[in-house]
Parts: structure tokens; C-alpha cells; sequence
């Protein structure tokens, strides 16, 4: 079955849903000390639309060996999401401005199939979104459990909101949504719309140089981001 109009539309967490502090960068350096005994900082590293997999390995690989980083790297994500369970308290989680009445607007769409496209575990976004009382909004995603590659996600994305729905879902019927360079350039190669927003981290001339096919400062305006998503 074709889409017939419907959209589906898949969101990034970290700087797009919400901030949660530096609960999870801590959580990571914890569970690298943890399992590695590596020690160092990462005041200095870029996790913006990255996998929490990807993470890691920028961190340490090149630090402790190979061979030795695959063998605990298993090891070293449960201790993160354990950590990340007892240091991520509910006021740590800030919703981005107008976000909640986005996504609620978004999900009484009937035209409208909503999903997660975020570098996070599975079990941390789901922790993540628990506070704001956002996991109601989206049944499925794809997560840094699925891949360590950020750009292998839409494609898992997609495929399950097909087996979820029962339509096809491809191009500009695709839209992806984040704060980061590779939330933008992740869909490229399939087409997808892309619409960036600048509530994380990444700068919005940053953004700008990547050429989505919208940038937004924020949602606060909630017409102006019906418009961007749906147009």
C-alpha cells in the first residue's frame, strides 16, 4: 500500500526532544573507567548525532587496542545504561520549547506516523523520554542498538513503520528531525526531507552548510513547525 499522503516522521532525542544534562556523558566516562580503566575526559568530543557505540569507540579504541575495545565494548553499554538509569533523575530532563504540543499535535494527525531516528540505546532513549511522558508518542524507532552506523538508521526506521502500518513510506514522505549535521545528511541518500532545528548543540550556520530543507531556531512557534514538517 502507498502512502496516500501520510508522512512519517522520525525524531532525534538528544538537543531535538530534550536535554538531560550531562547525565549520559558522565554515564559513558563512568562505565569507560568501569570496564576499560581508561580514565581520561571527553570535554573536548563531539557526541551530536553520533551512536552511543560510535561514542565509545571515538573515545577509547585507539587507547586500549582493537581487539580488547570489541571484546568488553557489549560489557562497556550495559554498565552505561545502568549508570545512566541511576544518574538521569527527572529534573534533569528540559524539554526543547514547544515540543510537547509538537508531538501532541503531530500524533492526533491521522495523516501522520510518528518514530525515533536517535544514536541512543534503545533502553537509554526510552529512560530519556520517560520524565516528559514522550514515550506515548512513539511506538517504534531506531537506535544505537541497532547500528553503530547513524547512517544505516533511516532504512531501519522506515522498514518498521512499514511492517507496523502496512504502507511504504519513501522520499519527501520520509521526514527526518534534529538538532545535528548527521540527522540531516543520515537520509540524503534516500531522499527523505530533512528539517533542522537549533536547539542543540550544533550552530545554526552549521546547520545551514548542510542543506536541510528547513531550518528552525526552535518549535516555539508550533505553526511554524506543523508547516515545516508537514509542508
Amino acid at each position: 500500500m502507498t502512502t496516500n499522503g501520510r508522512k512519517l516522521v522520525l525524531f532525534d532525542i538528544d538537543g531535538t526532544l530534550l536535554s538531560a544534562g550531562r547525565a549520559a556523558r558522565e554515564s559513558i566516562l563512568a562505565a569507560l573507567e568501569t570496564v576499560y580503566q581508561w580514565s581520561g575526559g571527553a570535554d573536548g568530543h563531539d557526541f551530536s548525532g553520533k551512536t552511543d557505540p560510535q561514542i565509545v569507540r571515538e573515545i577509547v579504541a585507539q587507547k586500549v587496542g582493537p581487539a580488547i575495545f570489541e571484546e568488553r565494548l557489549a560489557k562497556v553499554l550495559e554498565v552505561y545504561l545502568e549508570e545512566l538509569s541511576r544518574r538521569l533523575s527527572p529534573e534533569l530532563v528540559v524539554p526543547k520549547p514547544g515540543i510537547t504540543a509538537l508531538l501532541a499535535r503531530l500524533a492526533q494527525d491521522p495523516g501522520v506516523t510518528l518514530g525515533l531516528l536517535t544514536g541512543n540505546l534503545e533502553r537509554g532513549a526510552r529512560m530519556k523520554l520517560a520524565p516528559p511522558d514522550f514515550n506515548r508518542f512513539f511506538t517504534f524507532g531506531a537506535y544505537g542498538s541497532d547500528s553503530a552506523d547513524r547512517y544505516c538508521l533511516p532504512a531501519v526506521a522506515i522498514e518498521r513503520a512499514g511492517r507496523l502500518t502496512g504502507r511504504v513510506f519513501s522520499g519527501k514522505s520520509v521526514v527526518i528531525v534534529g538538532d545535528s549535521v548527521h540527522d540531516v545528511l543520515c537520509g540524503r541518500s534516500l531522499g527523505v526531507r530533512a528539517v533542522a532545528v537549533a536547539t542543540g548543540p550544533t550552530t545554526a550556520d552549521r546547520l545551514a552548510g548542510t542543506n536541510p530543507d528547513v531550518l528552525l531556531e526552535s518549535f516555539a512557534n508550533l505553526d511554524r513547525g506543523l508547516e515545516a514538517i508537514l509542508s
